[in-house]
């Protein structure tokens, strides 16, 4: 096959779920499906952390986050980091510096001290960027004190005391002036200037859905029953054996849900892949009018996904379940993919995309990635020395805890600094109800899970478990482990 530059267009959801374009998935997504068919589709895709900032700051560098730093909400005054450690080089500046020109519509959360533009982009319309705050500061809760306290929990509403009210579902207007509309804007301009474009050029387009709140078009509701919509099949599972902060989030928060409404949240999710779908149709029929759809990379991804009643759960954070981590991945590129319409079943992170498009420019970058180029797989090929393994970093969201995972198609095994550690048979418990972690019959496999999350940290110069004081080393068994020779 002759490889060429091609163009890359990246359509970047936010919290949407790895099975939701799958073809068995309830989830009605006829252009995500058409993508799939004339590309291939990486189902067993895997962020690096259940969050935005971290995972997407990995994303656009190949790098996790103990090597580019970024941890958390970048925009919140709790962020562990604020910014890129120094020296960290996104893919953006090696394709404009080798002639390529970039466009940035949507979110960024990246950094909180720089710009989409400041690493090769010109700005479409961020949103995320510098100056934005997500917290809240202590007039806020001052007002909020003032307001009367809700006489009764409306329809998806969960009431937290001295805290606003969480509405998860909703229904929003249609063309109304909010941000996935603005945004979409903003790309299809873009790509009208597009058409004739003698450079190469990338385009990034970030949506905000199907984050929470799941507000979305009656139409798109519409097309889902109700009562046709099952409650997930570990929806039951009461996590005694798990973490107490796991128990704690789903007692006092998504527990005061009641099934029907647990069903209708996950309704909504549907319909908003739905409505997120026609707007990724609008975004592929402005790439067909340039002209250059045969010269474009297409990438639909996720940055990391959600729990969608998993658990009795919704959104995202430190419980470790594969909601939140399994995301979409789906390429096409018609002069890049040979036999289209494959389904690759190989462990894939988003630390793969910034070196897949480098290779796909003809760019060989002088630097190491935590990821791999998927170039391989586009060819048909299977590439030596695959990953055989998921490792995840997460140092919490705005509460701060240690918890770092290795995933084999076989077992996963979570270390949690703050709490018991979980071990899973995956073979026989796939939806992760029953922890093994105490269970003397798996001592062994335990044993090896960890001398594989300290392989894996030792690649990455994660040193979440270097300091060997009484009070800290915790893991069942330490680092040493994974260095003996006997």
């Amino acid at each position: 096959m002759v490889m060429r530059n091609p163009n890359i267009l990246i359509f970047m959801t936010d919290h949407q779920r790895g099975d939701t374009v799958w073809p068995t998935h309830p989830a009605l997504t006829p252009a995500v499906e058409r993508l799939a068919q004339e590309g291939i589709t990486f189902s067993q895709a895997f962020c690096p952390s259940p969050h935005c900032c971290p995972s997407r700051a990995t994303f656009f560098s190949g790098l996790y986050p103990s090597r580019h730093g970024i941890w958390n909400n970048v925009t919140d005054r709790q962020a562990l980091s604020v910014s890129l450690k120094d020296g960290v080089r996104l893919w953006s500046e090696d394709l404009k510096q080798a002639g390529y020109d970039l466009y940035f519509s949507g979110k960024w959360h990246v950094s909180a001290t720089r710009f989409p533009e400041d690493y090769g982009f010109e700005d479409r319309g961020v949103t995320c960027g510098k100056s934005t705050f997500h917290g809240r500061d202590w007039s806020y809760y001052q007002d909020l004190a003032k307001a009367p306290l809700p006489a009764k929990r409306a329809e998806g509403e969960i009431l937290r005391p001295g805290y606003p009210a969480y509405q998860l579902y909703g229904v929003h207007p249609e063309k109304d002036e909010w941000h996935d509309e603005r945004v979409l804007a903003q790309a299809l301009d873009v790509l009208k200037t597009l058409k004739g474009h003698a450079k190469p050029w990338g385009h990034f387009i970030g949506l905000l859905g199907p984050h929470d709140p799941y507000l979305v078009p009656d139409k798109y509701l519409a097309l889902y029953d109700l009562a046709s919509v099952p409650l997930p099949p570990n929806y039951s599972d009461t996590m005694e054996d798990k973490p107490a902060l796991y128990r704690r989030m789903r007692r006092t928060r998504f527990g005061q849900l009641s099934e029907r409404e647990t069903r209708d949240a996950i309704r909504h999710f549907w319909a908003y892949c739905s409505y997120l779908d026609f707007q990724f149709s609008q975004v592929l029929a402005a790439l067909e009018a340039t002209g250059q759809a045969e010269d474009t990379l297409v990438l639909y991804v996720s940055d990391h996904g959600d729990y969608c009643g998993e658990h009795g759960l919704f959104a995202k954070g430190i419980p470790c379940f594969r909601g939140a981590y399994h995301v979409p991945a789906i390429i096409r590129w018609s002069a890049g993919i040979k036999n289209p319409g494959r389904t690759q079943e190989a462990f894939v992170s988003l630390a793969d995309f910034a070196p897949t498009f480098l290779e796909a420019a003809g760019i060989k970058p002088n630097r190491p990635f935590s990821g791999q180029s998927l170039i391989p797989f586009l060819r048909n090929e299977e590439p030596p020395g695959w990953r055989d393994t998921v490792f995840t970093q997460c140092n919490g969201v705005e509460l701060y805890v240690t918890q770092r995972s290795v995933i084999t198609k076989e077992y996963k095994y979570v270390f949690n600094g703050f709490d018991e550690d979980e071990l899973y048979d995956l073979r026989n418990d796939p939806h992760e109800m029953k922890n093994l972690s105490f269970d003397p019959a798996y001592e062994e496999i335990k044993k090896q899970m960890c001398i594989r999350l300290w392989h894996e940290c030792q690649k990455e110069d994660d040193t979440v478990a270097n300091n060997p004081y009484i009070t800290v080393a915790l893991a069942p068994y330490g680092p040493a482990c994974a260095f003996r020779q006997d």
